[in-house]
């Protein structure tokens, strides 16, 4: 029986590991926040939502509008992002970011990586301690090119992954 006592004692260690999976992400150095510590990690999927109107060369292109997505840890949903950029828990912690830096994606269909400083927050929960956002790992969620109708609106499926921190 060592075997099974053996498998159990991996297992049981493998179980009590927290997700690293945003630790093993490599950060480019404008999106990085050393020395902060990880208060939650979310996956996000949603649709980047985009407007039409005239640019600055007078031709009407796509202009992003909002992010609409479920955050979700374990496979339950957990919060909500969208316009603010704002994210929304479940335990009624809120928290605003503002861009302060951005890193390409992947792909060129991909949108950015950022990092938000958080510029208000509400609530007591989870949330309420965060002072940093990372949004890393996206996919898809741009949309480029002409459009026909000023006002009009298009979604671009994206997903990524959102990482809540704190200093200190």
């Amino acid at each position: 029986m060592p075997n099974f006592k053996t498998a159990t004692l991996a297992l049981l260690l493998l179980l009590g590991m927290p997700p690293t999976a945003h630790a093993e992400t490599p950060l480019p150095d404008a999106i990085a926040a050393p020395g902060e510590a990880v208060v939650l990690a979310v996956h996000a999927e949603g649709a980047q939502v985009y407007e039409c109107k005239t640019g600055a060369e007078g031709k009407l292109a796509w202009a992003f509008r909002e992010p609409v997505a479920t955050l979700m840890a374990d496979g339950k949903t957990v919060g909500r992002h969208y316009a603010g950029p704002s994210w929304e828990h479940v335990d009624g912690s809120a928290a605003v970011g503002k861009a302060i830096g951005n890193a390409p994606g992947a792909t060129p269909n991909d949108i950015p990586w950022l990092k938000l400083e958080v510029t208000s927050k509400r609530g007591s929960g989870i949330l309420s301690g965060a002072t940093t956002v990372q949004r890393i790992n996206t996919q898809g969620g741009k949309l480029d090119g002409a459009c026909d109708k000023t006002g009009a609106t298009r979604s671009a499926p994206y997903s990524a992954d959102y990482v809540f921190l704190r200093k200190g």
